[in-house]
């Protein structure tokens, strides 16, 4: 088995991951920071999971997310992924 040490991910389940961050922020906020319609439109944890294990693109957002989250909890400080916008530093609808 592969062990992964310095991963934060390792171990985290997308489920748990994405139950997290609603419980974090809500779905209407978590729409606001990422920009897919999973989040924006009638959102539910069996219909993101599905699209987010489905688009690799969407899941790195999500994931980027989490690991701004854990490290804001952790440290009290959010590091520099980019200024405003979403949690890619860009504005707009993916």
């Amino acid at each position: 088995m592969n062990q992964q040490p310095n991963n934060p991910l390792h171990g985290v389940t997308l489920a748990d991951l994405l139950e997290r961050l609603v419980e974090r922020y809500g779905w209407e906020e978590l729409g606001n920071r990422i920009q897919i319609r999973c989040f924006t439109h009638d959102p539910s944890l069996k219909s993101s999971l599905k699209f987010l294990r489905k688009t690799p693109w969407a899941r790195a957002k999500v994931e980027r997310l989490y690991l701004r989250s854990i490290c804001y909890e952790n440290r009290n400080v959010a590091p520099n992924f980019g200024s405003g916008g979403d949690v890619d530093g860009q504005d707009g609808e993916d």
